[in-house]
C-alpha cells in the first residue's frame, strides 16, 4: 500500500510540475494579450506602435527582467548590455506617447492627460501647461482667432550678452516652442460667448514681458473695450524682459492706462 501510495504521490507531483510549465508557458502571452488589447481598446494606440510579436517594449520591461540565474556570467553580462540598448531605443520610441508626473514620478499616458486638463491621474498634481494647449481647453472648438501674430521682438537697446545675443536667442525660443512671442492674444468663444483673451507662455523665455508682448496685450485691451467683449488673460509671467530694459518696465504702465 506504501509503494502504491507512493507511485500516486509521484504521479501527481508529475502531473502537477505539468501543470506549472503550462501556466509559467502562458502566462507571459496572457499578460502580454492584456496589456496590449488594454492599450489599444481604452487609448486607441496603433498596434504597430504597441505590438511587436518579436521584441515588445512592455514584454521586455516586464518579463526579460524575470529571467532565472541559469545563465553565465558572461552570458548575463552580455544581455544586460543588450537589454540597455534595447531599453534606450524604446524610450526615444515611446518618449512622445508618455509624460511622466513631476511631482509622484509616475507616467501619464498624453492623450489621456490632455483631456483631464493636464492633472496627473496617479496623484492629482496640476501639471505645466502650455498656451496653445489652454487655448484648447477654453476657448470653443474652430472659434479661436489669432491676433497680432506677426508681431515679434527685436533689439531696441542691442543688449550686449557674452554668452547668447538677444535676437538670437528669441529666434532660438521661436523655434523650440513654435511662438512668436511669449504671449498669444485672440479672440473666440467660450460656451458660445463672444470674449478676447490673452495667454501667456512660461515656456518663451520665462513668460517675460517686451515691448512687444506689452503691445499685443494693449492691443488686445483696446479691441475688447472698443467691441463691448468680455475680457480674460492668462498670466504665467516672469517679469519684465531684462534684455529691452526700461522699454519693458513701461509696458506694465501701457497695460493698466488701457484697463483702467
Amino acid at each position: 500500500m506504501i509503494q502504491k501510495g507512493g507511485l500516486k504521490i509521484a504521479h501527481f507531483v508529475t502531473i502537477h510540475n505539468h501543470y506549472m510549465y503550462d501556466t509559467q508557458s502562458s502566462w507571459k502571452n496572457h499578460i502580454t494579450s492584456c496589456i496590449d488589447s488594454y492599450l489599444q481598446s481604452q487609448i486607441c494606440v496603433d498596434t504597430s506602435i504597441v505590438s511587436d510579436s518579436s521584441d515588445s517594449y512592455i514584454s521586455e520591461c516586464v518579463f526579460e527582467k524575470g529571467r532565472t540565474g541559469s545563465e553565465t556570467d558572461a552570458k548575463s553580462s552580455d544581455f544586460i548590455l543588450k537589454e540597455s540598448f534595447n531599453d534606450l531605443d524604446a524610450t526615444q520610441k515611446y518618449k512622445d506617447l508618455w509624460l511622466q508626473c513631476e511631482n509622484c514620478y509616475e507616467l501619464n499616458y498624453k492623450k489621456l492627460l490632455i483631456s483631464k486638463m493636464n492633472i496627473c491621474e496617479q496623484c492629482g498634481y496640476h501639471l505645466k501647461i502650455s498656451s496653445s494647449e489652454r487655448i484648447n481647453v477654453l476657448i470653443d472648438p474652430g472659434t479661436w482667432d489669432p491676433m497680432d501674430e506677426d508681431m515679434v521682438s527685436l533689439d531696441p537697446i542691442g543688449f550686449h550678452s557674452e554668452e547668447e545675443p538677444y535676437k538670437d536667442r528669441i529666434d532660438s525660443y521661436q523655434k523650440n516652442t513654435g511662438l512668436t512671442e511669449a504671449v498669444q492674444t485672440g479672440v473666440g468663444q467660450l460656451n458660445g460667448i463672444p470674449i478676447a483673451i490673452g495667454v501667456m507662455d512660461f515656456q518663451f523665455m520665462g513668460g517675460s514681458v517686451g515691448s512687444a508682448v506689452g503691445e499685443k496685450i494693449t492691443r488686445l485691451i483696446e479691441y475688447a473695450t472698443d467691441q463691448f467683449l468680455p475680457l480674460i488673460i492668462v498670466c504665467a509671467s516672469g517679469g519684465a524682459r531684462m534684455q529691452e530694459g526700461s522699454l519693458s518696465l513701461m509696458q506694465k504702465e501701457s497695460n493698466s492706462v488701457c484697463l483702467i
